[in-house]
């Protein structure tokens, strides 16, 4: 079965039971590159994994910030 979600803004098709994780591995994008946030809020890098996406979710990928 598969789902639809929203990955900046735009539409994608994947594979119900996908991961946050797998689906940065599917776009080739190494965890350390790219900060996550799933329906507006922040998904630190231990939780992609366990984060499994759902039907219309919205996924935003952007530089993670250092600083302070």
């Amino acid at each position: 079965m598969m789902i639809e979600i929203r990955l900046d803004d735009q539409a994608r098709q994947l594979p119900a039971g996908t991961t946050l994780a797998a689906l940065l591995e599917s776009l080739d994008r190494p965890a350390a590159s790219v900060a996550t946030a799933l329906n507006g809020s922040f998904i630190p890098r231990e939780r992609r994994a366990a984060t499994v996406l759902g039907a219309g979710d919205q996924v935003l990928l952007f530089k993670p910030i250092v600083g302070g």
